[in-house]
């Protein structure tokens, strides 16, 4: 009888020190990155089993063995933990951080951006092409598309912040338009808090129609602040702003990039060649910079400007008609070069 016990105290701390010694195994298996020499993207799809995670893992050489990744994953109670979504796993990862990575969910983030002068079609056809969105936007007409996102009968011009945005794959359009969307209602609103007191704007949403005005006039950031203090003094004076961005935004999809004498005395609401005041909508996606300008405009006399014709987009601001003219002729005579030079 004490043979027996004795063989059973002894089968007892051999199998303790098999148990230890292989649970030993198992986390220095997990702290050893696999033998992958570049990064791999894993997609965890929902309803995934252990089993097919820890093959796939195994198949892309994250883990050496998936049987052991799966003992690992159940010993540890984490099955039913795992988070669905695309994961990057650096050649440097363990199997225990990518297996930290799934539980916690720290899925890969793509970048969307929407860029600054952007009209809303062309924010929409970008959209509408990039795989890791879901969209479920470019079926839909404006208006209804805006009340989608929570604001029924709003014009969709204008209204979304262009930014950089970080989302999962798979992330339906109307997220990211709704997070843009509710940006530009923070930014509209902080740029019209800080306005200036004499802006001849009566509220936000002219602020970001004169903005997108702006946006589409110049590329240089310092010109914006000059040019918006020309269009508030023209707005004051009751003169036309007499504005190419917003007669070319007119014509749509018939501008086939020349704009012509015809097209600036043809009438229409965004003809501001025609029609004194703002064109009835924003015309494009006007960014912070844009938007502080609208609402602070730089003070001056300048009443007109014109491309200097300079690779840097520059403008020659000018406060009568006369300095104005001479401007245009000294641009056109250096466009007139140019084109001459690349013959």
């Amino acid at each position: 009888m004490r043979r027996l016990l004795t063989l059973l105290v002894l089968l007892s701390i051999c199998l303790a020190g098999a148990l230890g010694g292989g649970w030993l195994y198992l986390n220095s298996m997990m702290d050893t990155p696999g033998s992958r020499h570049a990064p791999v993207n894993l997609e965890v799809v929902p309803g995934s089993s252990v089993r097919r995670i820890a093959a796939s893992l195994e198949k892309n050489e994250v883990v050496g063995f998936s049987r052991l990744f799966e003992v690992y994953v159940r010993a540890r109670g984490l099955a039913t933990r795992i988070q669905a979504g695309e994961y990057l796993i650096a050649e440097t990862d363990s199997p225990r951080d990518v297996l930290d990575k799934m539980v916690t969910g720290r899925v890969l983030l793509h970048s969307v951006t929407l860029v600054e002068g952007w009209t809303y079609w062309e924010m929409l056809g970008k959209l509408s092409g990039l795989e890791v969105l879901e969209d479920d936007v470019s079926s839909l007409d404006p208006e209804a598309l805006m009340a989608h996102l929570g604001a029924p009968g709003a014009h969709p011009e204008g209204r979304f912040f262009p930014d950089t945005y970080h989302v999962p794959r798979g992330t339906l359009a109307s997220k990211v338009l709704r997070s843009a969307m509710l940006r530009m209602d923070d930014e509209l609103a902080q740029a019209w808090s800080a306005r200036d007191p004499e802006l001849p704007l009566d509220n936000p949403y002219q602020v970001l129609i004169l903005a997108s005005v702006v946006e589409k006039e110049t590329a240089l950031a310092s010109e914006r602040p000059t040019i918006a203090g020309v269009f508030s003094r023209r707005l004051q004076k009751r003169m036309r702003l007499q504005t190419d961005p917003t007669v070319i935004y007119g014509l749509g999809q018939s501008f086939d990039g020349n704009l012509r004498k015809a097209d600036l005395e043809r009438d229409g609401p965004y003809n501001t060649y025609t029609r004194r005041g703002l064109p009835p909508t924003p015309i494009c996606l006007p960014g912070r910079e844009a938007l502080m300008a609208a609402a602070r405009p730089v003070e001056g006399k300048a009443l007109y400007f014109v491309a200097t014709g300079e690779d840097d987009g520059s403008h020659y601001f000018s406060a009568t008609l006369e300095e104005h003219n001479q401007a245009v002729a000294r641009y056109l005579t250096k466009l007139r070069q140019k084109r001459r030079e690349q013959r």
